[in-house]
């Protein structure tokens, strides 16, 4: 099995932005995102977010492309959401997602700073390197 240390910072919303995760499922989202990840053999550091999109800190192995992965895990969480939670609307990601590479000196700070997005958006504190979907 190969060596290998590698971070990322995903973040990807719901279509148009507009505030489909509920906090009544919010958490079983990040389970079946998290248990999703895990099953393509990722590392799960965090996952986060707010009512309109989501955050997840991985290392993911060198052998699966980023696209794969995420439109993966993605995929299992509106399933999940339509299919399980079946909240009386259609529920749908946007097809962009954002991502950053970092190094393990970083983990921490990215993993706090996803599991303060709640505080974060409301102080006005976002990092936009971190909050970024896709180019400007």
């Amino acid at each position: 099995m190969p060596y290998w240390r590698l971070f990322y910072h995903f973040v990807w919303g719901t279509k148009h932005g507009e505030p489909l995760i509920e906090p009544r499922f919010q958490k079983e989202l990040y389970k079946v995102i998290s248990a999703k990840a895990t099953g393509m053999a990722g590392i799960v550091h965090a996952v986060g977010g707010i009512s309109e999109h989501v955050h997840l800190v991985a290392s993911v192995p060198p052998r699966m492309a980023l696209s794969t992965f995420v439109g993966q895990v993605k995929g299992t969480a509106s399933h999940f959401v339509n299919h399980e939670i079946k909240p009386g609307y259609a529920f749908y990601w946007q097809d962009e997602y954002g991502v950053v590479s970092f190094g393990e000196r970083h983990l921490g700070w990215v993993v706090r700073y996803v599991h303060a997005q709640e505080e974060h958006h409301k102080l006005g504190t976002v990092v936009r390197q971190l909050e970024q979907v896709s180019q400007v």
